[in-house]
């Protein structure tokens, strides 16, 4: 895979205030890369500077090679992006919206609009009035739009803000299939953790301006394994292997007991356990969920 974005120590300072500090992360080629943080973290204010809405303090960012600071035209003709909501004309129609916009940039053709409007699955609709018009089709109209000049880069945030799980759906899998058959660099900045996790093939970790971890999605949730043992009684149970493996990390649950740890080490805990009287039920391996890495991360930084 190929860099298609890369920002490089890039700190933004407003009224002697650093709210970006050195951020450095690239972005390839068929990938959709989720950028994760609180609220107030620098998430938008990154995307701001992405793509020149304002300036970085420090640092410089590379669209295909070119720079926004130094070569600003040529480097954003290769972006396409939906900052917030996208606004229309409501009183036009989507089509009417998407000829509208097709004139500001060369070479869009009526054939080209219906190429993106059928892309975004629009074709249906796209002759009606906007104002009529759910939150979601205004999304994928918003996304047409950002796609007219078939952008190298698409930057969106918070695309699913306020949509309903089939809007969400919908959004998630034009996505992926615009990093797949398209071979286009995606970035989604969004705190609904669930669906980063779906739709992202690496996240980034902003708090308080800084970069904290960059990793596949996959790798970040299954950096350790959890099992659900069923058993009774519970506090007996926490209380003996809390005496005698007290390296185990132990979450009282509601039928028993959940335990962080190796596969390897499962046998020896049951053993123990059933050396003692304690009822063993059942045992499961659950999964960590995105916002369980997420809040371990962000925990771990503060303390």
């Amino acid at each position: 895979m190929s860099s298609i974005v890369e920002l490089k120590n890039v700190s933004k300072v407003i009224k002697g205030r650093k709210i970006i500090d050195s951020l450095s992360f690239q972005v390839e080629a068929g990938e959709v890369f989720g950028f994760l943080g609180p609220n107030g973290a620098g998430k938008t204010t990154t995307i701001r500077m992405i793509v020149g809405l304002i300036n970085m303090s420090d640092g410089d960012i590379y669209i295909c090679n070119e720079s926004i600071r130094d070569q600003f035209e040529k480097a954003i003709k290769h972006v396409g992006a939906i900052v917030e909501n996208p606004e229309m004309y409501k009183f036009l129609s989507g089509y009417e919206n998407l000829l509208h916009y097709a004139r500001m940039m060369k070479g869009i053709t009526k054939e080209k609009i219906m190429e993106t409007v059928e892309l975004v699955g629009l074709t249906d609709r796209i002759h009606d009035k906007v104002r009529t018009y759910s939150l979601g089709m205004r999304q994928r109209l918003g996304l047409a739009q950002s796609l007219l000049h078939d952008p190298k880069v698409l930057i969106l945030d918070e695309p699913t803000n306020g949509l309903d799980p089939a809007g969400i759906r919908e959004i998630r899998d034009h996505l992926r299939m615009l990093a797949t058959e398209r071979n286009m660099a995606i970035i989604v900045s969004s705190h609904l953790l669930s669906e980063m996790e779906m739709m992202c093939d690496r996240i980034g970790i902003i708090q308080d301006g800084q970069l904290v971890d960059v990793q596949l999605v996959k790798d970040f949730v299954a950096t350790e394994h959890v099992f659900e043992i069923e058993l009774h009684p519970i506090d007996k149970a926490i209380n003996h292997l809390n005496l005698v493996l007290p390296e185990l990390q132990i979450v009282q649950g509601n039928q028993g007991i959940l335990i962080t740890g190796t596969k390897e080490q499962i046998p020896e805990i049951i053993k123990t356990l059933v050396l003692q009287d304690i009822s063993i039920l059942g045992i499961k391996e659950v999964s960590k969920t995105l916002e369980d890495r997420f809040l371990e991360v962000t925990n771990q930084r503060e303390g």
